[in-house]
């Protein structure tokens, strides 16, 4: 007989009653009824009932003194649980072990959070003892869906053509958003690496390396502020590129991988090839976001002329300095209580706005609330028909500049979706967003920037960037880049990418670097594109935010087995931690004196 288990703690059954067996795993719950003590042991697989009997008190009495996750391995016969006895939920709720002896492996120390039950624990404790919290029943799973999506990822990629590649992790810090991670170097002292963003640069080298379809799990670092959905430090991607491919290949691509690991991995409904498109303008009009939930029917309008020749004053007067005025529907609403409109606009006031418009239409046709006074009924009537709205219908309003406006609609839009209970919880729908701006507006430098991906190809190419001549003109130009996005979750962008070194130039021009400089920053990139670099692009979905939604999980580190807290930290390895002045002196980095003193005063302390 094997020295720790015969069977798993999830494989016996009445085919087995009778035989000597043997187990190894936690001791997950304990129930003592007298005569008879159950102890529960669990491990990877599953949860067998154990029951020691009066026929041996000194095993039975000593049995009753362990402790919950302690390792113990027992041996012992299968029987079979009377009909009123058994447990049809369990796998091997028909039968159980009625140990003859068991050894203790390893005890286990008072426990800082509960592991056999789904109770909240603070967060911290759970992150500093994630080896505990990963035995948790959600969270094990969590981790093993995370791991067989991965799994089927690469082989539906294998089988679509795709050739895995691995790309490196020490690399050159490149300009590309978020803040790097950076790592000194020992040979080159002053020099750093760089931790990489994304693997773009490489992903793009290697289709002008001749490789046709690649793919990577890729692992990207970026110094940034925690959020729900995304996790401060790295996170992994289903990054992907493919030469000699329109965006609509892409698509295709992309589409079918989609739809066969949330059907085959989640519980509901999934959209089907093709997805829906929707330019990135129209977006932000009717769902007044660039990453909108489908689910939610609702669909935001504009009504500036409506009101640009009103008796509203307030909407009037702003339409005059360059405001629109954005219509959210709330379907069913005109009903509701004062405190319901009182609470909107609350929650507009707390997203930044000074206030928020509304009328309600009885179902008697009646226009109340404090705008309807101001509307004569040719324009109450056109409002409505605008707005797609019925008798018992209300509407908000948003009124300010363009994009402000449409953000704080969009707010609205989901505020109302889930108060009144309008998004259906039972399917996953996905959309793509579209032609996105080339650029935009540097909000610190108030100067043209890259709106999404500065190696994108503008819609128009070379002569599109040489014929805009205003910064209008220039906020016009639309690129060949895209979002996929479901349930309101923005999963991956992407784009055709620009190939001609000329363009690359001229993009990079206007956004304000010199020819030297995209030659000293992207120095590998423009040089494989002057040796004949084919048509080519991407995507990269993201593996956290896909297993996130699969799993039904609001927080991402609901799915990542050793997660960072919200402030960047690993309570569990203690990172990031103090090196030595050894190790500064190796690597020729001296701390500044305000983070000296900090650190002489913390050690200071900690000896006191």
């Amino acid at each position: 007989m094997h020295k720790f288990r015969t069977h798993n703690c999830n494989e016996l059954n009445k085919g087995h009653v009778g035989q000597t067996v043997k187990l190894s795993g936690w001791v997950h719950r304990r129930r003592d009824h007298g005569n008879l003590l159950f102890v529960d042991i669990r491990d990877h697989y599953g949860i067998t009932q154990l029951v020691f009997t009066d026929q041996d008190l000194e095993l039975k009495d000593k049995a009753s003194y362990l402790r919950y996750e302690s390792v113990i391995t027992i041996e012992g016969k299968v029987v079979a649980r009377s009909a009123d006895t058994a447990n049809k939920s369990m796998a091997t709720g028909e039968i159980e072990v009625a140990a003859n002896k068991y050894l203790v492996e390893s005890e286990a120390d008072v426990l800082p959070l509960i592991v056999n039950a789904e109770q909240e624990a603070p967060e911290d404790t759970r992150l500093k003892y994630r080896f505990l919290d990963l035995r948790r029943e959600k969270l094990h799973k969590n981790i093993m869906l995370r791991s067989n999506i991965i799994s089927h990822l690469r082989k539906l990629m294998s089988n679509s053509g795709f050739t895995e590649f691995q790309t490196p992790i020490l690399t050159a810090s490149s300009p590309e958003g978020a803040r790097d991670f950076l790592v000194p170097s020992r040979l080159h002292p002053g020099k750093f690496y760089a931790l990489p963003q994304a693997p773009q640069q490489f992903k793009q080298m290697l289709m002008m390396s001749g490789f046709d379809k690649y793919f990577q799990i890729a692992p990207c670092f970026r110094d940034e502020d925690a959020r729900a959905d995304r996790s401060p430090g790295e996170f992994y991607q289903l990054d992907i590129e493919m030469s000699f491919v329109t965006q609509d290949d892409i698509f295709a691509a992309i589409e079918p991988i989609m739809f066969e690991i949330f059907s085959k991995f989640g519980n509901k409904q999934v959209s089907k090839a093709p997805f829906v498109r929707i330019p990135y303008t129209e977006s932000m009009l009717k769902y007044g976001s660039d990453k909108p939930d489908l689910r939610n029917p609702i669909e935001i309008t504009d009504v500036t002329d409506i009101f640009k020749d009103s008796e509203f004053t307030v909407f009037r007067e702003a339409i005059k300095k360059g405001s629109v005025v954005r219509a959210i529907p709330a379907p069913g609403s005109a009903i509701k209580s004062r405190k319901f409109f009182d609470d909107m606009i609350k929650f507009a006031i707390d997203e930044g706005a000074s206030g928020l418009g509304y009328i309600q239409f009885t179902e008697d046709g009646e226009a109340k609330g404090p705008i309807a006074k101001f509307l004569p009924t040719n324009q109450l009537e056109a409002l409505k028909k605008s707005a797609k709205i019925s008798n018992g219908d209300a509407v908000f309003f948003s009124c300010a500049e363009e994009l402000v406006a449409s953000k704080l609609a969009g707010k609205v839009r989901i505020k109302l979706g889930n108060e009144l209970e309008l998004i259906s919880d039972d399917r996953f729908e996905f959309c793509w967003v579209t032609d996105f701006p080339f650029y935009e507006i540097n909000e610190e430098t108030k100067q043209i920037d890259f709106s999404h991906n500065p190696f994108s190809m503008p819609q128009g190419g070379l002569e599109i960037l040489e014929k805009a001549k205003t910064k209008e003109e220039l906020l016009a130009i639309k690129a060949f880049q895209y979002d996929i996005v479901c349930n309101g979750i923005e999963l991956s962008s992407g784009a055709v990418r620009n190939h001609k070194p000329e363009l690359m130039y001229k993009a990079f021009e206007i956004a304000g670097y010199s020819k030297e400089e995209v030659d000293k920053e992207f120095g590998g990139m423009i040089r494989a594109f002057k040796f004949g670099a084919p048509p080519h692009g991407g995507i990269a979905p993201g593996i956290d935010r896909i297993v996130m939604l699969i799993a039904e999980t609001a927080n991402i580190r609901e799915v990542i087995a050793f997660p960072m807290n919200q402030q960047a930290e690993d309570l569990l390895m203690q990172a990031p931690s103090n090196v030595t002045e050894k190790q500064l002196r190796e690597l020729n980095i001296m701390l500044s004196p305000s983070v000296r003193s900090k650190l002489k005063g913390a050690s200071t302390s900690a000896a006191e």
